[in-house]
């Protein structure tokens, strides 16, 4: 049986970088997940169960963090002990504060029925267009080393990140599901 391993980079055989092939991930995942789920231990003793619980949840935390590129722009900045839990103002800029009060006052503004699902759709696309263009921000300030900046685009991605959950919410509400 594996071992934990503490860098989830190196699980899954991956470099560690802000982007990452996730056919590659989600295969190796697959294996991996063959080789340590808890039912093939069903029938072992305690240890092994306890063993193969947690290399499966360590398995499945390191996927679902490298899977998001918002979950793996943390980590990565995590691994370079920049606490991205830590808000300072100068990681908040007036210009992000602006935008963010803009978009949400859109949605909010919206029609509360089936109406506004083309202004969703909309909305969603220019959302969408945002978070890559912060995820390629990111990646170009992080692999230039320049981790303040990477942190401060890092709370922009949580932002759209949240926004473009509320927009998926609204569709869903007026979509009656």
């Amino acid at each position: 049986m594996q071992s934990l391993t503490s860098n989830y980079f190196q699980l899954f055989n991956l470099p560690q970088s802000c982007e990452i092939d996730q056919e590659a991930l989600s295969s190796e995942y697959r294996k991996q997940q063959g080789e340590v789920h808890p039912d093939r231990f069903a029938s072992a003793g305690e240890s092994e169960k306890l063993r193969a619980l947690q290399l499966s949840s360590n398995l499945n935390e390191a996927y679902e963090t490298l899977k998001s590129p918002l979950r793996r722009a943390a980590y990565l900045l995590a691994l370079h002990d920049v606490d991205v839990k830590k808000v300072d103002q100068k990681d908040l800029s007036m210009d992000l504060l602006l935008e963010q009060i803009r978009l949400r006052e859109k949605l909010d503004e919206l029609p509360k029925d089936e109406s506004a699902l083309d202004d969703l759709g909309v909305l969603r696309t220019e959302v969408a267009a945002k978070l890559k263009a912060q995820e390629k921000s990111f990646a170009e300030s992080f692999d230039l080393r320049e981790y303040d900046d990477a942190k401060r685009v890092y709370h922009e991605l949580q932002f759209l990140n949240k926004l473009r959950e509320e927009i998926d919410a609204g569709e869903e509400l007026r979509l009656g599901y």
